[in-house]
């Protein structure tokens, strides 16, 4: 196997997103249950793990297992945030933010990985409960991100957001198998 298709398996352990061809019932049952089951299966997959396993990174330049649990917090708010803005305002635009730089910062690097756990559980319950109050013509409102300079409908992120969380949990899920870490 090349270097390359090695380093997209650990940099994409479920393959990278693809937007949905088509949306049902299904899939937004599906995708909501993924956002309502993300905190208590991250809270499961590093409960145990020292210090040092949560500063080994999940791959070679790579953020540590304390950045993705601190990442998808920071990551999981801001969508939540647009999911509201897009709700409330016509196509509004939202607010890029520099992740990578957020990773960096001295609460994702070093502080207690039950800060965000804490949060995410908090966050993700507000979160279903909005998302499951959503109806049909709600799934199609949008909002516009500048970087990409493209219009996103939230039934799109909704897709996006549940793959994310399955997403950087399985990166700490394959680093603790690759370890032998239980």
């Amino acid at each position: 196997m090349s270097q390359t298709l090695v380093d997209d398996a650990v940099r994409y352990p479920i393959g990278k997103f693809k937007t949905p061809e088509s949306y049902t019932d299904d899939d937004f049952r599906k995708w909501i249950h993924a956002i309502d089951h993300l905190p208590s299966a991250l809270k499961k997959a590093v409960t145990g793990l020292s210090d040092s396993q949560l500063d080994t990174p999940y791959r070679d330049d790579g953020w540590t297992i304390r950045q993705v649990v601190h990442h998808l917090a920071d990551s999981h708010m801001n969508s939540y945030c647009r999911f509201k803005l897009a709700l409330t305002e016509e196509i509004p635009s939202i607010r890029p933010y520099f992740e990578d730089r957020w990773a960096k910062q001295a609460d994702a690097k070093h502080a207690p990985v039950d800060v965000s756990l804490k949060l995410l559980e908090a966050l993700h319950q507000r979160w279903v409960y909005f998302l499951r109050s959503m109806g049909p013509k709600d799934w199609e409102r949008k909002f516009y991100h500048p970087e990409s300079r493209k219009e996103f409908e939230l039934r799109t992120i909704l897709a996006l957001y549940a793959w994310h969380g399955e997403h950087h949990l399985n990166h700490i899920l394959n680093l603790k198998k690759k370890m032998g870490w239980k």
